[in-house]
């Protein structure tokens, strides 16, 4: 099993991703799945996939043809695409990173990452966001995104690659309480 890191280049490669998010959405799996796995919450949907794939490559694993790990870039010109996160980039202009507000960098919010089940631990998920730093890092200062405080799993992989947690708050849209982390893709 030789694991490759490169961006999205077909339909197929959409419609994988799609299905690996299904698979992995909170309200599709077990309160326990959730609690030991990890989960993602935002569902996207093929348009919107294509239309971020055209703006910024997305960032997926594969082994072989399939496609086992996605790490999606979601650039701040879709923040009304998803109606679900308008408040957390409203909130993010109110943020600061070193005495500088975050809507002052260059920065790009995490869209979601996720690894197939049988597939963790298999140093997937520090791989998406290694070649997320090689892709991206000449070109944004940030990368931003919040996890639910309960995702201790996902909070864990985070802070290993380098993500920081910069706020904390409780979203009522998702009633849960949210962990804002931010990173530093200059360093």
């Amino acid at each position: 099993m030789a694991i490759s890191f490169t961006v999205i280049t077909t339909d197929d490669e959409i419609e994988q991703v799609l299905a690996l998010q299904q698979r992995n959405l909170n309200k599709n799996i077990s309160a326990e799945t959730a609690q030991n796995q990890g989960f993602v919450t935002v569902v996207h949907n093929f348009d919107l996939l294509s239309r971020m794939n055209a703006a910024e490559g997305q960032i997926i694993a594969k082994d072989g043809a399939k496609v086992v790990g996605y790490a999606l870039v979601m650039p701040t010109s879709f923040q009304d695409d998803i109606p679900v996160l308008k408040a957390m980039f409203e909130m993010l202009d109110n943020l600061s990173y070193e005495g500088k507000l975050i809507k002052d960098y260059a920065y790009y919010a995490m869209g979601q990452i996720c690894v197939a089940e049988e597939y963790r631990g298999m140093g997937v998920f520090d791989g998406l966001y290694a070649l997320h730093k090689e892709r991206l890092g000449g070109k944004y200062d940030l990368c931003v995104t919040e996890i639910a405080k309960r995702n201790t799993r996902s909070m864990a992989a985070h802070q290993r690659v380098g993500f920081q947690v910069i706020h904390e708050y409780f979203d009522t849209t998702y009633p849960e309480l949210w962990e804002v982390v931010l990173l530093d893709l200059r360093a």
